[in-house]
Order: structure tokens, then C-alpha cells, then sequence
């Protein structure tokens, strides 16, 4: 029998180790048809924390979709101290036409905490601000990468706050990067309001990167394991490294840009990672590494103008935890 009450959400209760759907209403398309953001809550038998999962606030990005998917498969409600609330798609409007974006080009990510009264990217943030992220202890908002570009699986946080720090070695990705927040974002708003939250970024967009999704399902795992709210999670088997400082390497010409280092692999400054070519590979001109790093993120596309972002960098400042 279970030693806690019924979840409330929406003016609707969810029974102890239950689950249930809601659709809150979001607005509607120019032809009438209406949309509304998803959001599956599940009510572990005991009490615990309540933690949110959220994915596609840019709505290219789809590969939290696919984690929360199978996360909310893998956990059992009869065996949880909690509550879960995923929100797969929170961007419902960019979604439905693969755009990063709102239909007034919003970007969603930079409308919180939002307004009832504020164009449709402030309305959208405030709901999620009001029926999601007020009633969550802590959260983990997945994104992949943007622009054509693919990121290596990694946690963006404050790593100078012990308790996200905690959190984010839990999730063990291969990296750890310490990152500020930008007004206007969801993890902005959820700082002030007191919320601790993990960002999430792997993959690229409108893909589910096999590799990205694997390491969001198992990290997050982890991280429900070392809050108290599962019993098991696989353990993680790689190195975490840790970053506080990231840098592109911007291609110095146009051309066709080839890479030739991989995702997650560690250089050191002065070594050749690319080389930008004509179509048909004459002046070649090198693409070099600025600093010693991992690279955390590429272009996918190989059509590249001058100064456009070619390979990101960060900068190794511990691995696990260890100077």
C-alpha cells in the first residue's frame, strides 16, 4: 500500500504508482486546428522528489523525444519515490514543421519566463512555467545540436553549485561543460525560481543520433538513481571530463570543408583536425586546432562559408572530478 497521496496536476489527480496523459492546451494553427503540449506524469508509490523532463524547446531538436520515450518506458510507477513529469515536445508549433523556431520566429528559448498576454512564445513559455516547472524540485532539458552542426553527448550547468555538480557527475556523460545562463532561457528562469537543472546536448537536428540518445536514457537513469527515485541504473562506463572554457575553430575561407579528427576525440594545438578545399580539392588550406581540447561539436554540412563555426573545442580541466 502506498505511503503517499495522489499527484495533482491540472486540477486532476494521478494515484500512486499510476500514470496518466494530459494534453494542455497550447493554441491553435491559422486553419483552427488545435494544439496542445503532451505531458505524461507518473506517481511513484512513495514519496519523493518531482523532477521534469523536457525535450524540443527548439522544435528541430528531437532527440530528447526519444529519450524521454524510453526513459518513461524503462521506469516502473510501482517502483518509484517521486513523481515524473515529461514534457517530449514543449514546442509544439516548431515541432510540427521541424523549425528551431516559433511561427514569429521566436525563439522559445529566449522567451522565459513568458507572458499570458505576450506574443505565442511567451503565452507557450508561461504555461510550461506555470503547470510544469513551478511544481518541480529539479530538471532535464534535452537539446541537440543546431544549424547543421552535430554535439557530443554532454551536461551544460553551474558546476560551482554542489548539488548540480552532484547531479551532473551522476548523469556521467563524456563531458561536463560549466556553462552561465542566458536570460530568457528555461534554465534562467528555473535558477531564480530556486530549480536546479541539467541541459542536456548531444546529436544533431531532426535526428535521433544513436549515440546521443544512449547516453541521455542512461544518464538520466542515473541521475533519477542518485536523487532516491529508482533503485537501478546502469553504471556509467566512460571517463567524465570536465570543461569551463569552449572555443570554435571558424573556417578562414569558403569552400567545401572536410573533417578529419572525430566527436569526443582529444587534440592538441597545432594539429590539423580538417582542410577547406574547392569542389575539386585544389588549395586545400588546413583547419588547425587553436588549443588542446576535446571536440565537442562539428559542422555536418560540409558547404562553408568564411567564419562560419567549423569544429568546437573545450578545454580539459579535470577528468572525473580529479585535476
Amino acid at each position: 500500500m502506498s505511503s503517499r497521496e495522489p499527484f495533482v496536476f491540472a486540477e486532476k489527480l494521478v494515484a500512486p504508482g499510476k500514470r496518466r496523459h494530459f494534453d494542455l492546451p497550447a493554441g491553435r494553427l491559422p486553419s483552427g486546428t488545435p494544439l496542445s503540449l503532451p505531458i505524461e506524469v507518473l506517481c511513484g508509490v512513495e514519496a519523493g522528489p518531482t523532477v521534469w523532463l523536457s525535450g524540443a524547446i527548439h522544435g528541430d531538436e528531437v532527440v530528447g523525444v526519444e529519450i524521454i520515450r524510453q526513459v518513461m518506458q524503462l521506469v516502473d510507477a510501482e517502483k518509484v519515490a517521486g513523481t515524473i513529469i515529461a514534457a517530449p515536445v514543449v514546442n509544439v508549433f516548431g515541432f510540427v514543421t521541424e523549425s528551431r523556431y516559433l511561427p514569429d520566429r521566436r525563439d522559445l528559448n529566449r522567451s522565459f519566463p513568458g507572458s499570458e498576454r505576450g506574443p505565442l512564445a511567451g503565452r507557450l513559455a508561461r504555461l510550461f512555467v506555470d503547470r510544469v516547472l513551478s511544481i518541480c524540485d529539479f530538471g532535464l532539458d534535452f537539446h541537440a545540436g543546431s544549424d547543421d552542426r552535430t554535439n557530443l553527448a554532454q551536461i551544460r550547468c553551474n558546476l560551482d553549485d554542489p548539488e548540480t555538480r552532484d547531479l551532473a557527475f551522476a548523469f556521467a556523460p563524456p563531458l561536463v561543460v560549466h556553462s552561465k545562463t542566458i536570460k530568457g532561457t528555461l534554465r534562467h528562469t528555473a535558477l531564480k525560481l530556486g530549480k536546479r537543472v541539467l541541459l542536456f546536448e548531444g546529436g544533431e537536428p531532426r535526428r535521433f543520433s544513436p549515440k546521443a540518445v544512449d547516453a541521455g536514457v542512461s544518464g538520466t537513469l542515473r541521475v533519477l538513481r542518485s536523487a532516491g527515485m529508482i533503485a537501478e541504473a546502469p553504471d556509467a562506463t566512460n571517463d567524465v571530463r570536465e570543461s569551463r572554457n569552449t572555443k570554435w575553430v571558424r573556417a578562414s575561407r569558403g569552400g567545401i570543408f572536410r573533417l578529419e579528427a572525430q566527436l569526443g576525440e582529444e587534440v592538441k594545438k597545432g594539429t590539423r583536425i580538417g582542410v577547406i578545399a574547392g569542389p575539386a580539392g585544389r588549395q586545400g588550406q588546413d583547419v588547425i586546432a587553436r588549443m588542446d581540447g576535446v571536440i565537442l561539436g562539428h559542422a555536418v554540412n560540409p558547404l562553408v562559408h568564411q567564419g562560419d563555426g567549423l569544429v568546437h573545442l573545450a578545454e580539459i580541466t579535470m577528468h572525473d572530478g580529479q585535476r
